[in-house]
């Protein structure tokens, strides 16, 4: 792919940065949290979420359930690809054939486990039929479309229908998109929009604070957002939201195997000193993985700050408090280069020490820590889960057979009870019904405690007082770019 050059940046640009690379341009691969905000900008998908996480029409105009196996989806006509070639059914049914193929090797193959065919029966008709009826299947439908001709090819560039097109690229550095002529109803007036990768967050803000950044959706550490505020050029915004923040655990270790030493390490952590020290005040202290704004959130006790009972968890399973400095056992932290989360480690580690853990700190880049993590080379880290969707996601991350590379169990762990309660919840299609399995779900994680839950992050976002007409989204989606415009 041509490199990034360094034209002059014409007023009706936007640069927006990001703290590490996405993982993957192509939607058929990306899993991380800025290949989602990428993909948001370069591709449209059949439908995508709103702001409770239900499934609300985008290339689809809308769609019908003949039978409880059954989906058909009638396209809207006026989405182009960046070429001008118009979307059909076709693509819609190439992508999806692709990412089943298991020569692909996608990723994201595992979330369409359900799905038996997908038919074409003409430009604008999709018709999905599935293996048995599956409650959350539609959040399936969030896969970003290629054209037909590049769906099964590994390795091109793909090609979006989305708001922007992407014109170069140099990795690690910069992605350079323009408005895609065929986007409907009129191609956005961000020309051109400009993601750089900026991994240091001290250079983040000076590029903010001299005009070189007009967008930062991840904001810096609290003492720089103070900073920031001084600058009559930039604005500050914070929304409630979505995203949630917790402790990944290996239940391989022989530590972390115990329960009892599970719940003394949430018990050792002040949740809400941590949201001031880490975040200045920027989060909602969670319970568990769905916010209250998500239509399957139930309320469910969360762990209080309470380290005697920590401590005293942690003699009842075999690790007494030694006499003088010695820890009861050691365990290894591992964690990004990124300052915040550097400084989320060793709060952590502060706090573990009042209880008599001991943690070893270990940074990475993001690519390092995230292969290590998928492997499941880890003991802890700390991790955020970012835009949420289907409840079913507790099957991809804590049924026992969705270990890594299947789905998302990275951490081993396995339960019995977990396994029918997220297998029942994928195949209860009564909305209602669904509501209350997926109560006994979060009771079930709450008192597992398989991961430990930290916070939801409010959405704080600082841009240029010249973006008008960007609304940030709960889940940190880039999307509202597309109706944003540069005074």
């Amino acid at each position: 792919m041509a490199a990034c050059g360094d034209p002059p940046t014409p007023p009706t640009a936007v640069v927006v940065a990001l703290p590490s690379d996405p993982q993957s341009i192509d939607p058929r691969f990306g899993t991380d949290a800025n290949s989602a905000r990428l993909a948001d900008l370069l591709h449209v998908a059949l439908t995508r979420p709103d702001g409770a996480a239900r499934r609300i029409p985008e290339l689809a105009r809308d769609w019908e359930t003949p039978d409880p196996r059954t989906f058909v989806f009638h396209l809207r006509p006026d989405f182009h690809f960046g070429d001008g070639t118009p979307v059909t059914a076709a693509d819609v049914r190439a992508t999806y054939e692709a990412v089943l193929d298991p020569a692909l090797a996608s990723p994201k193959r595992a979330a369409l486990a359900a799905l038996a065919s997908v038919d074409a029966p003409d430009p604008t008709t999709v018709v999905m039929r599935l293996r048995e009826p599956f409650a959350p299947f539609l959040d399936a439908t969030g896969l970003g479309i290629l054209p037909a001709s590049r769906a099964r090819d590994g390795g091109a560039v793909p090609l979006g229908a989305g708001p922007f097109r992407l014109v170069d690229a140099r990795v690690g550095e910069a992605f350079r998109l323009e408005p895609n002529p065929g986007y409907p109803p009129s191609p956005p007036r961000v020309d051109p929009l400009i993601v750089r990768v900026v991994p240091d967050a001290t250079v983040r803000v000076l590029e903010l604070a001299r005009g070189g950044i007009h967008l930062l959706e991840d904001a810096p550490e609290p003492e720089m957002l103070g900073w920031l505020a001084r600058y009559p050029g930039l604005a500050i915004r914070r929304r409630p939201g979505t995203s949630f923040a917790y402790l990944a655990l290996n239940l391989r270790d022989p530590h972390l195997r115990d329960r009892r030493v599970r719940e003394a390490i949430a018990l050792a952590l002040d949740r809400d000193a941590l949201v001031r020290f880490v975040l200045g005040g920027a989060a909602r202290p969670a319970s568990g993985l769905l916010a209250p704004e998500h239509w399957a959130y139930a309320a469910v006790p969360s762990v209080r700050h309470d380290p005697r009972r920590a401590r005293r968890l942690l003699d009842r399973a075999g690790y007494p408090d030694p006499d003088g400095p010695r820890a009861r056992f050691r365990l290894v932290y591992k964690t990004s280069t990124d300052a915040g989360r550097r400084r989320l480690a060793e709060a952590i580690q502060a706090a573990l020490a009042t209880v008599g853990i001991a943690l070893d700190i270990r940074t990475y880049e993001w690519g390092t820590l995230y292969a290590d993590i998928r492997r499941g080379n880890f003991a802890i880290s700390g991790l955020a889960w970012v835009g949420v969707g289907d409840p079913d996601l507790y099957y991809l991350a804590l049924h026992s057979s969705m270990q890594p590379p299947l789905g998302y169990n990275r951490g081993g762990y396995t339960s019995a009870v977990m396994d029918r309660l997220t297998t029942a919840g994928r195949r209860t299609i009564d909305p209602a019904a669904r509501r209350a399995i997926y109560a006994r779900i979060q009771r079930r994680a709450a008192r597992d405690l398989p991961v430990i839950p930290l916070w939801w992050e409010d959405r704080v976002v600082v841009q240029s007082r010249r973006l008008r007409d960007f609304e940030p989204a709960p889940d940190g989606s880039l999307a509202g770019l597309a109706g944003a415009r540069m005074e």
